[in-house]
């Protein structure tokens, strides 16, 4: 049977509203997110601090900064990796990149120790549009030295890393495509094919795939469990990681929310900066709104089908926009972001 115009145009209308009403509530369109009651312990003016690195033994962090508002709005600004000493606060920030004369845009970064108070340190970087390396550097004491810079097809949009050893990682892709309708797709229909792949040293090969936005990566080497953020599914993924460091999946922790990257905590606790609607954050990144909504929460994983999750922080944006990190130290929570120009703390009770 022949289907009429006006039912082939309903039967499209009823679709897109499918669609947009999809879209809007698996983004988290309809949450309501009220302010924080929680008083800023302290605040640090820097642009964009999307990531962290404790180091809890030398009692410092590493700050990754690049200003992306001014970037989208045409002014290149370079970021810089910025060392935090947590033994002499109130300290500022001090900048340990100044001595880099290229374009230089930090993202995820990730550190391990090489022996007493020297550590070595990568960074995501995004020289240019469609152009990502990581950047290895030696951290000694407070001095960086830059190594090598490493670049590879399978580089594709290089969001966050973490260090197994010196020589090797794991890394995230959180897009397969880089435009066009295939990255709309992505974006609004949560088409799943970003990816996690592992350096083996010289290789970047692809461990783990069928990932809408991967996004933090955070590995616990005492039970070899990766876990993956993707904040376009609200969940975590939970995979085994084997000898030959191939992946091996476990399970989905739906979390409730977009969250960003991933910090593994002494008690094995899995502590993320989240984007509770990520429809609004899209607006806020693209400088459409003044605020977005920001979210803290603690995650516990003791074993298959077993976790549980704490909310820390919950705030409109008012307070922090665009939350993307999230670490403990001692009775504060550093709370990091996209694109705000501070770095916050607030009180862990």
């Amino acid at each position: 049977m022949k289907l009429s115009f006006s039912r082939i145009i309903f039967i499209l209308f009823a679709a897109l509203l499918g669609f947009i009403f999809y879209t809007m509530q698996s983004t988290g369109f309809f949450r309501e997110v009220a302010p924080t009651n929680l008083e800023v312990i302290a605040s640090y003016a820097l642009p964009g601090v999307e990531d962290l690195e404790l180091i809890r033994k030398d009692s410092f962090l590493i700050l990754s900064s690049d200003d992306r508002a001014a970037r989208r709005n045409g002014e290149l600004k370079n970021g810089g990796l910025y060392l935090l000493d947590l033994k002499t606060r109130p300290a500022a920030p001090r900048l340990l990149t100044e001595f880099l004369n290229r374009p230089f845009y930090p993202h995820g970064i990730s550190m391990y120790p090489l022996s007493d108070s020297v550590y070595r340190l990568w960074a995501i970087n995004h020289p240019s549009k469609n152009q990502h390396q990581i950047e290895v550097f030696d951290l000694y004491g407070d001095s960086l030295s830059f190594i090598k810079s490493i670049s590879h097809r399978n580089l594709v949009s290089p969001n966050d890393l973490v260090a197994l050893d010196s020589e090797t990682f794991y890394i995230t892709n959180d897009h397969g495509y880089t435009s066009g309708m295939g990255l709309l797709a992505e974006d609004y229909l949560g088409l799943a094919i970003s990816n996690v792949s592992y350096f083996n040293g010289e290789e970047v090969t692809v461990v783990a795939e069928g990932i809408s936005y991967a996004n933090g990566v955070a590995f616990d080497g005492s039970r070899n469990l990766l876990y993956v953020a993707s904040p376009r599914k609200f969940t975590i993924k939970v995979y085994a990681a084997m000898a030959n460091r191939e992946l091996e999946f476990i399970e989905d922790l739906f979390v409730g929310t977009g969250i960003d990257n991933l910090f593994i905590n002494d008690d094995k606790s899995i502590w993320t900066g989240a984007h509770p609607n990520l429809l609004h954050f899209t607006s806020y990144a693209q400088g459409k709104k003044e605020f977005a909504p920001s979210e803290v929460l603690e995650i516990t994983y003791e074993t298959s089908g077993c976790w549980s999750q704490v909310q820390w922080f919950e705030d409109d944006g008012t307070t922090l926009s665009g939350a993307s990190v999230a670490i403990p130290w001692g009775d504060e929570i550093f709370i990091g972001n996209v694109m705000d120009n501070k770095l916050i703390t607030i009180p862990k009770k």
